[in-house]
């Protein structure tokens, strides 16, 4: 490159030489009187059009030399740099070197901007294309349950908190007692997506993941009662969508993830559950009276991955019976009773009797001993059933202390959650 730009030097400075000697021969021989017209014919003599533009601008600047001396010489030194130079070019190709890599970085990033898009275009495509894959008729209930929401038992448990009340967070009718205990779950748990459902919202969210699951559209449709609803949504969220159901009148004392003992491995779980009533540890009271069964797993509280096998059979259990009870026009609760009848419809009747179902299932659970409720009969500690992780009662299930400082301070490190147990679902009846 040096020895290109030499040469080309030399040859410029020869070609002003040839022509200050040419202009010296004529004027010499008398031939012109004129410097401007010797000045026109140097070009010919080598018939280049870039030789004759820079004579050319010479005879300009000679023109323009009158307008002063200061003017004179700085044409004069731009025609000389014009000569002898190429600065101004070379500023100009390096100028526009400099613009067309502006240009193509811009396109690479608009390009790199597109195919972003289109990737997470791609993507959401897909997940809606997941949700809205239909499941042949001739699948059973639990079948299409299965097809469109599998059971992965190595995922993690997502990160949500799940909670539904008759009025919205913004209504004054929320209650305070609730609005705070539903904010210590978001505010203990930062990190987590937490949801809170009204009856409208919780029927459209139903409709939108069981829309190809028609028999369960229909079952969570014609309960009759918004607190069997309720009961019947906590299920459906779960299993579709996985994480933690917590009902409106809990206050957490632990984080989440300090659910699971130290001694226990995340990735064996698929299901996290508490034991809400155990006779024999409460035998003043008369159990017939108040719970379906003697000894019940809780509702209230519980965290699962979608999919889980004990909510699947739960599922098709009360949408069976819903639809059962739809065709011979029997859906209304009894007089009496309710609380009963409630848990043996939708509550902790026919979740602790399908949860023990599947301990004793073992192609399910991979258990071969037989289980029965006096395995978890006055639990002291977390028990590892398959992959369901059974807390004590009081892990879950704990009173409610009136005092939030008191919660804040709690000695008992077993105590998880604590329930008002406040049977707001009678408010609904």
């Amino acid at each position: 490159m040096l020895k290109v730009h030499s040469a080309r030097k030399a040859l410029l400075f020869a070609v002003a030489l040839l022509g200050i000697l040419f202009v010296s021969v004529q004027l010499f021989k008398g031939k012109s009187t004129s410097l401007d017209e010797m000045l026109k014919k140097v070009p010919q003599l080598y018939g280049n059009n870039e030789k004759e533009d820079l004579f050319s601008e010479l005879v300009r600047d000679r023109k323009n030399s009158e307008s002063g001396k200061e003017q004179k010489n700085e044409i004069g030194a731009k025609g000389l740099a014009a000569l002898g130079f190429t600065y101004k070019r070379q500023d100009e190709e390096t100028e526009m070197i400099k613009k067309l890599s502006e240009m193509t970085q811009k396109l690479v990033d608009d390009q790199e901007k597109r195919i972003n898009r289109l990737e997470k275009e791609r993507q959401g495509l897909e997940r809606q294309l997941e949700r809205l894959r239909r499941p042949s008729d001739e699948l059973s209930l639990r079948e299409k349950l299965s097809f469109l929401y599998p059971f992965d038992p190595n995922a993690k448990f997502p990160g949500y908190i799940w909670q539904s009340w008759k009025y919205g967070l913004n209504d004054e009718r929320f209650g305070d007692e609730y609005s705070k205990c539903q904010s210590k779950w978001p505010g203990k748990n930062p990190g987590f997506v937490h949801e809170i459902f009204n009856d409208d919202t919780s029927s459209a969210f139903i409709h939108f993941l069981y829309l190809n699951v028609p028999d369960v559209t229909e079952a969570f449709d014609a309960l009759p009662n918004a607190v069997l609803k309720v009961e019947f949504f906590r299920y459906l969220i779960l299993y579709a969508k996985g994480g933690v159901w917590a009902d409106i009148d809990t206050y957490p004392v632990r984080p989440i993830p300090n659910w699971i003992p130290e001694n226990v491995e995340p990735s064996e779980l698929g299901m996290i559950i508490g034991v809400d009533y155990d006779v024999e540890g409460e035998a003043s009271e008369d159990w017939r009276n108040t719970r379906a069964r003697k000894f019940q797993f809780a509702t209230g509280v519980m965290q699962a991955k979608p999919g889980h096998p004990i909510l699947r059979e739960v599922i098709a259990a009360i949408t069976e019976e819903t639809l059962q009870k739809k065709r011979i026009h029997q859906l209304q609760l009894p007089e009496s009773g309710r609380d009963i009848a409630l848990m043996e419809w939708t509550g902790e009747g026919v979740f602790t009797d399908i949860s023990l179902r599947f301990f004793n299932d073992y192609v399910l659970s991979g258990v071969f001993s037989k289980v029965t409720w006096k395995d978890f009969h006055e639990l002291e500690v977390p028990k590892l059933v398959s992959d369901v992780l059974v807390m004590p009662k009081k892990a879950l299930m704990s009173p409610f202390m009136e005092n939030f400082d008191d919660n804040e301070d709690e000695s008992d490190p077993m105590v998880m959650v604590r329930h008002r147990h406040a049977k707001i679902y009678k408010e609904s009846w």
